[in-house]
């Protein structure tokens, strides 16, 4: 056998192992490759996302093709109340999901303690049939944490946002990576606690802007060095804080009546990483892992009481990077642990 020989039955060899291998990747599947390698390279130029070689594309393609399955077998069921789509996140397989937004929130301490705590009114005949910060104008744009665990600096900063917007007049977007980088209470990138960024906040009398601080741990993974340069902004030192009630409906939605609400939820779930519109319901436990921002209350189309929630993700997840949980959920801490956390919010 010439070496020529060898060398090309060798490749047609290994070719051909391959193509049986991609074969199997996506036997169990749907649809054939064909379908989902279309759809798939559309996505990348969708979303600027490159391959480094052959293997990482088709890693990248069978993951999606799992998440287009999941996507039209829940979509399918006209029961659902919500449905799933494909965002930037769809590469990914679920576990490779959570380990990039790196869920988590520290545990609350003896020292965590709120200064007051808001109960549920004996009378909701005055509380709205609905509200939503986000059309009031006391809401920032969507914003994303990217592959830093710092959900709640965000949610932090989103609820002093709106109390600083309806106290002033005026919507200033605050500097999450003020937080991240020089809360000392916190653990940066590898979670936090809402009522520790406004302590901290309080100590430190006040934060930076977004401008004057921008967010760079979430390409970087990293709390960074504390810089000290910017001008933080005093009028956004809390006085106080309060928790919400817990387990009440009726309590969160008479905080939310007065302004955003800081709120903990349990997000490692796999409706999470595709959720796309409607109502969440019945997915999610009440393990919290996840801070996010309750900016309103209402009924959905279909007749589902919701609270609505603005994510850190960015803006190609979810409702324009909004979700609506489930309100009313009869279990003791709400749909994902909604009312559990306690909910929380800064007094300006």
């Amino acid at each position: 056998m010439s070496k020529v020989f060898f060398l090309l039955t060798t490749f047609f060899s290994l070719y051909s192992a391959e193509n049986s291998l991609r074969r199997e990747l996506f036997s169990k599947n749907i649809h054939n490759r064909e379908f989902y390698e279309e759809k798939f390279v559309n996505w990348l130029s969708q979303f600027n996302i490159t391959s480094n070689d052959g293997n990482h594309f088709t890693h990248m393609l069978s993951n999606f093709a799992n998440n287009d399955d999941i996507i039209e077998t829940h979509n399918a069921n006209k029961g659902n109340t919500y449905e799933l789509g494909h965002n930037h996140f769809s590469h990914m397989s679920f576990d490779e999901f959570k380990t990039y937004v790196r869920l988590g929130l520290q545990e609350r301490t003896e020292e965590t303690v709120a200064d007051y705590v808001l109960e549920a009114p004996k009378d909701l005949s005055a509380l709205p049939a609905s509200v939503d910060w986000s059309t009031k104008g006391a809401v920032t744009g969507v914003k994303d944490q990217g592959n830093c665990g710092s959900c709640w600096s965000f949610s932090a900063t989103g609820a002093l946002e709106g109390a600083y917007e309806i106290k002033y007049g005026t919507l200033v977007s605050f500097s999450e990576q003020n937080l991240v980088s020089c809360d000392t209470i916190d653990s940066a990138c590898n979670g936090g606690l809402m009522d520790n960024a406004f302590s901290w906040t309080k100590t430190n009398g006040g934060l930076c802007t977004e401008s004057g601080y921008p967010y760079t741990s979430g390409t970087t993974g990293q709390k960074g060095a504390c810089a000290t340069t910017c001008t933080k902004n005093s009028a956004v030192t809390p006085k106080s804080f309060t928790d919400v009630a817990k387990n009440s409906d009726s309590a969160l939605m008479t905080a939310i009546a007065q302004q955003p609400v800081s709120i903990a939820i349990q997000a490692n779930q796999p409706a999470f990483q595709s959720y796309k519109s409607g109502v969440l319901t019945g997915t999610c436990g009440s393990n919290l892992d996840h801070g996010v921002l309750a900016v309103g209350y209402g009924t959905w189309t279909d007749g589902t009481d919701y609270y609505k929630v603005k994510n850190s993700w960015g803006t190609s997840w979810g409702m324009s990077g909004y979700i609506l949980i489930q309100r009313g959920n009869t279990q003791r801490c709400g749909e994902c642990g909604i009312l559990c956390g306690p909910p929380s919010f800064p007094n300006l």
